[in-house]
């Protein structure tokens, strides 16, 4: 109740352990801190902040205009609520090495668990559309640089994420993430690759661990958990998977009411009043409520 049971330190060992374990995490993004809280309820591994749903949720496009410490403020809000470890998309660092060393620290005093840095010039751009760009090699390295010797906790993951591949072609990618790793990169998350066929050329030449970006409508296949595992790949992130259900639900929503002038045929599509209480934990406040205002002082001598 208010809070979470476990420490941020712990949430970090905890991601860690998974990550150890050799079995394939799966990932969905969060779009707000309740729902956080039922990805953790339904039994994935963790929870994931996407850069593109935290634009989206304050109505602008994912082409880097949201700021550090705008993310850092809501992944606190989430990280309040769940014991699932939690990462977050820190898209560029928000600007040269030292702002990517800001970012470290603030997503840590934040309670997150790892965040991923990525390789596009600054302002980017989603990672599935034409037209990007990335920096050289050697700045992408300060970067990273930068943000290992900012991080305080060790258990805090520090993934490096290229979009070299639809710019610069499939093996310079690769050999961008063997560069992060020797730049302290914790994992690698290669955006957009192709086909199953880039996947395991991935890990093949890379040997930490290893993420999957399955989202809908995108550049890459939508490979099923099996297949993922058998590939040795360590997560599987549904990056904005929620928040296209949530907002296709939405807009059937208003369509009905506008059309029919009642909500009465969405009711059964509804998450009813029950389970929300029930996901909120409102008994246990009403209970500390009733304690705190029911209290009172044992009659002095």
């Amino acid at each position: 109740m208010l809070h979470t049971r476990t420490t941020a330190a712990e949430r970090r060992r905890d991601l860690r352990q998974k990550l150890a374990s050799g079995r394939l995490l799966r990932v969905p993004g969060a779009i707000n801190p309740l729902s956080a809280r039922l990805i953790q309820d339904t039994g994935f591994d963790a929870v994931y902040l996407s850069g593109a749903v935290l634009a989206a949720d304050l109505g602008l496009p994912d082409i880097g205009l949201t700021t550090s410490t705008e993310i850092a403020a809501r992944a606190q809000q989430t990280t309040r609520v769940t014991d699932l470890p939690a990462i977050i998309d820190a898209d560029t660092g928000f600007g040269e090495p030292m702002n990517a060393a800001r970012t470290v620290q603030l997503m840590e005093d934040a309670g997150l668990a790892g965040m991923h840095l990525e390789d596009q010039v600054n302002p980017k751009r989603c990672g599935h559309l034409d037209g990007k760009q990335v920096v050289g090699r050697d700045e992408m390295t300060r970067r990273l640089r930068a943000a290992v010797d900012a991080r305080r906790d060790p258990d805090f993951l520090l993934m490096a994420r290229t979009d070299a591949r639809s710019v610069e072609g499939l093996p310079a990618a690769i050999d961008r993430a063997k560069a992060y790793v020797d730049a302290g990169a914790d994992a690698i998350f290669p955006e957009a690759l192709a086909d199953e066929g880039e996947f395991e050329a991935f890990r093949a030449a890379v040997d930490v661990p290893l993420l999957a970006n399955l989202t809908e409508f995108g550049k890459g296949p939508l490979l099923d958990a099996a297949t993922l595992d058998n590939l040795g790949y360590n997560i599987a992130l549904y990056p904005v998977t929620l928040l296209r259900l949530a907002m296709g639900a939405v807009e059937d929503g208003l369509r009905t009411i506008a059309a029919e002038g009642t909500q009465s045929p969405l009711l059964p599509r509804m998450q009813t009043r029950s389970r929300l209480y029930e996901l909120l934990d409102y008994q246990a406040y009403s209970a500390f409520d009733s304690d705190v205002f029911d209290f009172r002082l044992p009659p002095g001598d």
